[in-house]
């Protein structure tokens, strides 16, 4: 179950919701709670640190199976409808997560695909662990990220990473994702955490008002270009495509069924 506490000036949320994290209606409440609460704690809380406790990984991105078989319990008519009432609140919790007026760091381990690649975006500095994998497959479900992916991507790197990794669908490692200047350092396997916690002791050093001021300053949120990619991932999703690669997906006997 994900988990979230305060100690010391710092939140910790734990992202622990098996198989591998994924963002769906459970994920969305536990997010929205917590965002809800770190909110009011801008005094005690000077840094947000976002890691998992899944073996998997980070997140496998959206639950994509939820989606399937909420999608298969309603009428065509009313698939549109549904879609948008889900990435609206989606957008929601990812826009405030990326604009807390605290420091927010993100641990990523292992599988970071999709969905969860998106929420790890939101944060103001990522730590990545050597086995970490940056990918974004959702081309081979008919869509593009839906979550806010490509405009925090693309407020960080260069476009030509952008496209890569949108138009191919290929994960990139922790090396490379340093190289690109997505991520801050890359630790050891199981060193992110302790990495994290040093670099969020050293915001709570400093004053609140400055702290949320200067954030502001270096980092803005792409308000018309994440309105842009929701309108196209709704376009897209409201075709038959997105139910027959769903219901591949689900029927499928792979061990990671969420690889490219």
């Amino acid at each position: 179950m994900t988990r979230w506490t305060f100690a010391d000036g710092v939140a910790h949320l734990v992202l622990d919701r098996p198989p591998c994290n994924e963002i769906g209606l459970a994920m969305l409440d536990d997010l929205e709670r917590f965002v809800a609460e770190v909110a009011d704690r801008t005094e005690e809380v000077a840094a947000v640190v976002i890691s998992s406790d899944q073996r998997g990984g980070f997140s496998a991105g959206a639950d994509l199976r939820g989606l399937y078989e909420g999608l298969c319990r309603e009428p065509k008519e009313r698939h549109a409808a549904l879609l948008a009432e889900f990435i609206d609140r989606v957008h929601a919790v990812m826009d405030a997560l990326d604009m807390l007026p605290q420091t927010t760091i993100a641990v990523v381990a292992g599988i970071c695909f999709g969905g969860g690649f998106e929420l790890a975006l939101t944060c103001d500095l990522i730590i990545a662990e050597r086995t970490a994998r940056f990918c974004f497959p959702e081309l081979r479900l008919g869509l593009i990220p839906g979550f806010g992916g490509i405009p925090r991507l693309e407020r960080d790197v260069g476009n030509a990473l952008v496209r890569d990794l949108l138009l191919t669908g290929r994960s990139i490692n922790a090396r490379r994702a340093l190289e690109a200047g997505l991520v801050r350092e890359v630790v050891p396997k199981g060193a992110g955490l302790d990495a994290a916690m040093a670099a969020a002791r050293q915001v709570t050093k400093f004053d609140a008002e400055t702290r949320a001021r200067a954030k502001l300053f270096a980092k803005r949120l792409p308000a018309a270009r994440l309105a842009e990619e929701k309108a196209l991932f709704l376009e897209l999703a409201d075709r038959d495509v997105l139910l027959h690669a769903l219901e591949r997906f689900v029927q499928s006997d792979d061990i990671r069924p969420y690889l490219p």
